[in-house]
């Protein structure tokens, strides 16, 4: 039997949509099963300074289909720190704070790690990064919602190109990991996509758009902002090569980490937010809540942090075969 009866929630790094979802699923589970359930705000920001809100099932209602995230987020120097971390732990003693479940990215469970080294506090963790970066799960949550925001971007955009003859690069979150601009990019028909896993080969891609040239009105480039060089320098290249090209460039930002979350972010925060309370429930910590072949499966945080840096080579030579 658990002794768990108080847990909090927090949201730590970059938003994601779907954050709200899973914060929701938390408190209500955590009602569901008897628990006592708070809130931090601002991440491990809010351990730290004692920014901590009880909740109940109407502190969650009417935010499933909100973007961003109610409690806030932020990237904490002090919870770096031994001193931080103290506080932190001190601030969910006086509370009675048995247990914490996080919903982030590496950083987040990085963090999340060393807090159970140091004052063993049962913690599980949720996927909430637009980047789909993590092992122990086929989707993160706030992937899908960016790339359909991509997908709507890029689509607008074709419209003009197809009306000017243009070339467009067009710059996508993923400083890290390309697979926002690789799913994104064969799902709007991209005549090129750049990520910084693979090393970017510019006489084969000049060639191709020479090449595609007489059969497109328009063409299309992806570029991860990973990708060392980025969008403006890969448009320089190519008016370097082709001056007679009418290139432009537009750098997508942070209009991808907003926006309603969809149908597959809601539910997939939704089945983590449950599992993650259950696991706690179960006397599981340090691993990561994900859905992998439709079934929830905990993975350590050791080896969901290690990014993933293998891309699927199928879908690159997809977008090499359809863009001709």
């Amino acid at each position: 039997m658990s002794k768990i009866k108080n847990i909090a929630v927090l949201t730590s790094g970059g938003d994601s949509p779907g954050m709200n979802a899973g914060i929701r699923a938390v408190v209500r589970t955590g009602i569901y099963h008897g628990l006592n359930v708070f809130g931090v705000r601002r991440g491990y920001n809010g351990l730290v300074n004692g920014e901590i809100v009880s909740m109940d099932a109407k502190s969650v209602a009417n935010i499933i289909q909100r973007g961003g995230t109610i409690l806030k987020t932020a990237r904490s120097e002090e919870f770096m720190t031994k001193e931080g971390r103290q506080q932190a732990f001190d601030n969910i003693q006086k509370l009675g704070i048995d247990a914490l479940v996080v919903i982030g990215g590496d950083g987040t469970f990085t963090g999340a790690s060393k807090f159970i080294e140091e004052f063993d506090v049962p913690i599980i963790g949720m996927p909430g990064t637009i980047d789909n970066d993590l092992a122990g799960t086929d989707f993160t949550i706030g992937y899908d919602t960016a790339i359909n925001t991509v997908v709507d971007a890029v689509d607008k955009i074709r419209d003009t190109a197809e009306s000017h003859d243009r070339l467009f690069v067009i710059e996508v979150m993923g400083r890290d990991s390309g697979l926002i601009a690789l799913r994104s990019g064969i799902s709007t028909g991209a005549e090129a996509v750049l990520i910084p896993e693979i090393e970017v080969d510019y006489t084969a891609i000049l060639d191709r758009l020479d090449k595609t040239r007489k059969n497109k009105a328009s063409r299309i480039i992806i570029v991860a902002e990973g990708d060392d060089e980025g969008g403006l320098v890969v448009a320089d290249k190519i008016k370097e090569r082709y001056p007679n090209y009418d290139v432009r460039v537009s750098i997508l930002g942070h209009i991808q980490r907003g926006g309603k979350p969809t149908c597959m972010d809601r539910v997939l925060a939704s089945r983590l937010g449950v599992a993650a309370v259950e696991g706690l429930l179960e006397g599981r910590r340090g691993e990561m809540a994900g859905l992998i072949c439709g079934q929830v499966q905990f993975t350590p945080f050791s080896k969901a942090i290690k990014h993933i840096h293998e891309i699927n080579t199928n879908l690159t030579r997809i977008v090499e075969i359809l863009s001709l």
